[in-house]
C-alpha cells in the first residue's frame, strides 16, 4: 500500500521564488531603518553641504551653474529599493545664496521589472525666479509637471556652457551606489517638510 509523502516547504515553493523572497527580505532589512529615522535639520544641512562640495569637485559644470542659480535644491541621499513594486525616498534642503531656505522630501513609487536597492543623490539648479517660485508655492510638486527640467548626464555636463543655460531647472545626479539599473526623478513628488532641529 502506497502512503503519500508529506511535501516539504522546499518542494512546494519553487527555487526562484525563494531567491526573490530572500532578496526582498534583504532589501527591507537594509532600507527600512534608514527610512524610519527622519533626519534633523542639522543633519540635513551637513549632508547637503558635503554633497555640494563633492558635486562641485567632480562636476565643474555644476559649480559653474551654481554662480547664476537662483536656488539649489539638494537631496544628498535617496534610497531606492524594489522587487517588482519599488519606491524611493530622501530628504534635502533648498539653498538660496548659500543659506538654507527650507527643507523638502522626495518620494516616488514605481512598478515593473526591478529588484534590488541603491542610493544616490541629486541636485536641482533653479535658473529663474519663476521656477523657484513654483517650487515654493506648490503643495507637493510632481516632477515632470510644471517647469522644464534638463537632466545633465556625464556627457552633457562635460560639454555644458553657462552661456547656453538661461531658464528652467538643471538636474545633476551624484554618488550612485547599488545594483539597480537607471536613475530617474520623473514622477517624484517633492514636498516641504519641517524636520526637528
Amino acid at each position: 500500500m502506497h502512503t503519500p509523502q508529506k511535501n516539504s516547504l522546499k518542494q512546494r515553493i519553487p527555487h526562484r521564488s525563494l531567491t526573490w523572497l530572500a532578496l526582498l527580505l534583504a532589501v527591507l532589512v537594509l532600507t527600512i531603518p534608514r527610512l524610519s529615522a527622519a533626519a534633523t535639520a542639522g543633519e540635513i544641512d551637513r549632508d547637503v553641504t558635503n554633497a555640494l562640495k563633492d558635486l562641485y569637485k567632480s562636476t565643474p559644470a555644476a559649480k559653474q551653474l551654481a554662480k547664476s542659480a537662483k536656488g539649489i535644491l539638494v537631496f544628498p541621499d535617496i534610497i531606492k529599493a524594489g522587487l517588482i513594486v519599488g519606491g524611493q525616498y530622501g530628504e534635502g534642503a533648498l539653498r538660496i545664496k548659500g543659506k538654507t531656505d527650507g527643507y523638502y522630501n522626495t518620494v516616488a513609487a514605481s512598478y515593473g521589472l526591478q529588484a534590488g536597492a541603491q542610493s544616490f543623490g541629486y541636485a536641482l539648479f533653479f535658473l529663474d525666479n519663476e521656477s523657484l517660485k513654483y517650487l515654493k508655492s506648490s503643495d507637493g510638486w510632481e516632477l515632470g509637471v510644471g517647469p522644464t527640467i534638463v537632466v545633465m548626464d556625464k556627457g552633457a555636463a562635460n560639454s555644458f556652457s553657462t552661456s547656453t543655460a538661461k531658464k528652467g531647472i538643471y538636474a545633476f545626479f551624484f554618488d550612485q551606489k547599488g545594483l539597480m539599473a537607471g536613475l530617474g526623478i520623473q514622477g517624484s513628488k517633492i514636498t516641504k517638510i519641517t524636520p526637528d532641529k
